[in-house]
C-alpha cells in the first residue's frame, strides 16, 4: 500500500474493528445476564445523568447510582448518591445484587478500601463486574509517565472529551496479579478474567498513526501469551454465598 493511499480512520475501524466486537458491549451483555426484575443494582461512576442506569428502568427493582461529580439532574426511580466507591455509605451492608463500573477502577487510590466496601454491600452471592484500563497497555503506561495535570488537556486533543470529565489515574489495582491478590485479601471469588482489545482510541486524529496502532492491536490477538498488552482487563468477582 503507497503511504499515500492509507485507508482512513473510519475505513480502517469498519474492516477491523465491528461495533459488536467493542470491549463495552461485552460488559453491557454480562451485566444485563445477572439483572432481572428483582435485582439491586448500582453502578459506580453512573455519570452526571446515569446514562447506564436509565436503560434498566422497570427492569429491575432498584437502582442505585453513585458519583464523585455532582449529579446534572435528578431522575425518577434512581437513587443518586454523590460519594467515593470507598465509603458508599448510604448504601445499606448485604443489599446489592450487581455492582458494576466502567472505566473507574484506574482510577481508584485505595485499592484495599474500594474492595472491602464493594464486598460489603453486596448480597452473598452479588457480583462486582467492572471494565477498566489494563496497566500494561502502552496508553496506560505512557499516562502514568506522563503528570496527570496533563491528562486533560491531551485526552481533549486526542478524543475530543470534555477536560472535566477526564480524573486522575492511579492504576492501583490493574494488573491481574493484583486483582487476584485483592480478590484472595478480601474473599471474593473470581468468576471470570480476561483482557479485551479495541481500536486504537488515542489515535484517531490521525490516520497513519491509527493504522499502525490497529497492526499493534491485531498482533496482540494472534498470540494469547501476549494478551496481557491488550487495553482492557474485563472481571467479574463474585461474593461467597458463606463468608470465609
Amino acid at each position: 500500500m503507497a503511504f499515500f493511499n492509507f485507508p482512513s480512520v473510519q475505513e480502517t475501524m469498519d474492516k477491523y474493528f465491528p461495533p459488536s466486537d467493542h470491549p463495552y458491549r461485552y460488559y453491557d451483555t454480562v451485566v444485563e445476564n445477572f439483572v432481572n426484575q428483582e435485582s439491586t443494582i448500582l453502578d459506580i461512576g453512573c455519570g452526571r445523568t446515569a446514562p447506564n442506569l436509565k436503560k434498566y428502568l422497570g427492569r429491575a427493582k432498584r437502582l442505585i447510582g453513585i458519583e464523585v461529580i455532582p449529579f446534572t439532574e435528578t431522575i425518577d426511580g434512581i437513587e443518586l448518591y454523590t460519594h467515593d466507591i470507598i465509603d458508599m455509605s448510604s448504601v445499606e451492608s448485604d443489599s446489592v445484587d450487581v455492582v458494576f463500573c466502567r472505566s473507574v477502577m484506574e482510577h481508584i487510590t485505595d485499592a484495599d478500601g474500594a474492595y472491602k466496601e464493594v464486598l460489603r454491600i453486596l448480597k452473598p452471592g452479588g457480583r462486582f463486574v467492572f471494565l477498566t484500563a489494563n496497566f500494561y497497555d502502552y496508553a496506560s503506561i505512557i499516562a502514568h509517565i506522563i503528570p496527570n495535570r496533563f491528562h486533560a488537556s491531551i485526552v481533549k486533543a486526542t478524543e475530543g472529551r470534555e477536560e472535566e470529565d477526564t480524573f486522575p489515574t492511579a492504576y492501583a489495582c490493574n494488573t491481574k496479579r493484583k486483582v487476584l491478590s485483592l480478590c484472595e485479601e478480601h474473599g471474593f471469588d473470581v468468576a471470570e478474567f480476561k483482557y479485551m482489545g479495541q481500536y486504537p482510541c488515542y489515535f484517531l486524529f490521525n490516520k497513519y498513526l491509527f493504522w499502525l496502532g490497529t497492526k499493534y492491536e491485531l498482533f496482540l490477538r494472534r498470540f494469547k501469551s501476549l494478551h496481557f498488552l491488550q487495553g482492557w482487563i474485563f472481571s467479574t468477582l463474585q461474593k461467597p454465598e458463606q463468608q470465609r
